[in-house]
């Protein structure tokens, strides 16, 4: 299927997180979306970016570490010069998402839409389509969220709670809340009642909608994105002022509460590989275990779960059911798919103990 391109339209790709579940394969200096983690040939990165391109033509904004800029560059290598956007340090999603709202503003952009650079999308059209849909409510002036159809009652997500219909958009549903990570038990009442999706943190808005939206609750704030945008030799001075915090916290869930929030269904598979369980449920089979990487590398018998071979030396596995097995030069990891989620634990030990170099 041809997929056509949405005029006046630009996709927001922020490229950050340090992906610490899924250490020692991601690390500070090679984060998650920097890697190929599908199989595909292609790193997560580049995967969004073909998701994208279709529908914005090179009309991307991508928003990244300093550290990561090179990187990026070097595997979006067409992207124009001044498409790539290094932060000087992390400061969460709303100062770079309202960046580039800031920067995009500038130029005139009608709509953008945020989509983070490490989630994986299987079917593009689906995906489109949403995108489509989520455009032309936010041309009326919404603030619009793609909400994922639950497959499972997960507590790894936060949840979006919807409300009536939006008059004059076929499918769009007005947003009553914005829900923070429940127990599984609460996420099983949420299917229940057929109310609720997932959040999976992709927003369309107008550039002005956005920042106007957060002047309502930080005018400061606001007014900094502003000024960086218009003198742009200033972001090293004003950066470090800006408040760390997510959109979520800072725009979402307030807009919600004001009525402004509206949510468009996104009936396309996703995923953000949050941990080495999901990664595994992902690729492979229950039953089996998956290997990412060289196949030859491994020797598995009577095992499953996944394996990551890295360092070059040969990976045995016997006798192991949902094993975690990832072997990097200068670390190895071995857990359960249950326990993967603790993974992040070993980074934070590994961070008091200032081993930075393995981080």
């Amino acid at each position: 299927m041809l997929l056509d391109e949405i005029p006046g339209f630009w996709a927001v790709v922020p490229a950050g997180g340090a992906g610490t579940r899924l250490w020692p394969l991601s690390r500070s200096h090679a984060p998650k979306f920097l890697h190929d983690l599908t199989g595909s040939g292609r790193t997560l990165l580049e995967q969004t970016y073909d998701r994208l391109a279709p529908l914005v033509g090179d009309r991307v904004l991508v928003v990244t570490g300093a550290a990561h800029r090179t990187a990026v560059r070097g595997q979006l290598p067409t992207l124009p010069e001044d498409a790539v956007v290094a932060e000087p340090s992390a400061r969460d999603s709303m100062a770079a998402i309202g960046l580039a709202a800031a920067l995009l503003e500038r130029r005139g952009a009608e709509v953008m839409g945020s989509f983070a650079a490490d989630h994986v999308i299987a079917e593009p059209e689906r995906f489109a389509a949403s995108v489509a849909e989520a455009v032309a409510a936010a041309r009326d002036g919404w603030l619009v969220t793609i909400g994922i159809e639950p497959t499972f009652a997960s507590s790894a997500f936060g949840y979006i709670r919807q409300g009536e219909p939006l008059p004059g958009h076929a499918v769009a549903r007005r947003v009553v809340e914005f829900v923070e990570k429940p127990s599984v038990s609460v996420a099983e009442e949420y299917l229940a009642t057929g109310q609720y999706r997932w959040n999976a943190g992709m927003f369309v808005v107008r550039p002005t909608v956005l920042l106007d939206l957060l002047a309502e609750q930080d005018p400061g704030f606001a007014a900094t994105l502003r000024t960086i945008a218009a003198e742009p030799e200033r972001l090293p001075e004003l950066w470090e002022t800006l408040p760390k915090i997510a959109i979520d916290h800072a725009v979402a869930e307030p807009a919600a509460a004001a009525g402004k929030v509206a949510t468009i269904p996104g009936g396309f598979a996703w995923d953000d590989i949050g941990d080495f369980d999901s990664l595994a449920t992902l690729l492979g089979d229950d039953d089996a275990c998956t290997v990412l990487g060289d196949p030859a590398l491994t020797h598995l018998i009577g095992a499953s779960g996944i394996v990551v071979p890295r360092s070059g030396r040969t990976v045995a596995v016997i006798g192991l059911d949902d094993v975690v097995v990832v072997d990097t030069p200068d670390a190895l990891l071995v857990t359960t798919r249950a326990r993967a989620q603790e993974v992040k634990n070993v980074v934070a030990a590994l961070k008091e103990q200032g081993r930075t170099d393995l981080v």
